[in-house]
């Protein structure tokens, strides 16, 4: 029996006690492979159980260096404690021992925005951006850097990327009409803040724009 596969089936059922069953046994069976213990270490960050968590992480990379999801599980806990510095060393460490998919990439992004790092954190948004174009955060996130670095054009890009993917993304329209009052489109951008605040009446920075916008028109 596949003890690991079966305790992965049973944490996306969100039985996690029998999970937590399954992952000791694959362990016991075999207690020096490390993806018994990633695999430990994630179900108790399921249930809040991070600073066990992060002991099992260090025990699957005490047994192989290159464990990648071990690292990326140090990240997260990290990330979730807002301790960006070290969530940041940890995704980079997951991804040179090579684990290349867009979460990691998109983590790792959002780790240097909260350091105030837009710059750094640019290519790896755009690159999560790459590996799954239906991404809504990662398109708005990004979005939301290229503004921060002053690339007004290219943001309302990923602005207007993300309404397609979620037309009731407030926060879109938001930052698309500051982009438009930006650009000297007070009409425009006024009919942005009228959407983020059909979408979410009590979006009190689009509430505050349209405010200025009328003004602004009168």
């Amino acid at each position: 029996m596949d003890y690991n596969a079966q305790g992965i089936q049973y944490m996306q059922q969100g039985k996690y006690e029998e999970a937590v069953k399954c992952f000791h046994e694959a362990i016991e069976k075999q207690p020096n492979d490390a993806v018994g213990y990633i695999n430990f270490g994630n179900v108790l960050v399921a249930v809040g159980e991070e600073d066990k968590a992060i002991r099992f992480f260090h025990k699957a990379l005490e047994l192989d260096e290159k464990a990648a999801t071990a690292y990326y599980g140090l990240g997260s806990i990290y990330y979730n404690r807002q301790q960006f510095e070290r969530a940041k060393e940890q995704f980079e460490r997951a991804i040179q021992a090579g684990l290349t998919d867009g979460d990691v990439f998109f983590m790792l992004g959002m780790s240097l925005m909260y350091l105030e790092q837009p710059r750094l954190a640019m290519p790896y948004l755009q690159r999560a951006v790459e590996l799954n174009e239906r991404d809504v955060e990662a398109t708005f996130q990004l979005g939301l850097c290229l503004a921060q670095l002053q690339f007004v054009d290219e943001a309302m890009t990923y602005f207007e990327r993300t309404i397609q993917l979620n037309d009731e993304h407030a926060d879109a329209y938001y930052n698309l009409g500051v982009a438009y009052a930006y650009k000297e489109d007070p009409q425009t951008a006024h009919t942005m803040f009228e959407k983020a605040l059909a979408i979410q009446p009590d979006h009190l920075l689009a509430g505050h724009g349209k405010k200025l916008m009328e003004r602004a028109l009168q």
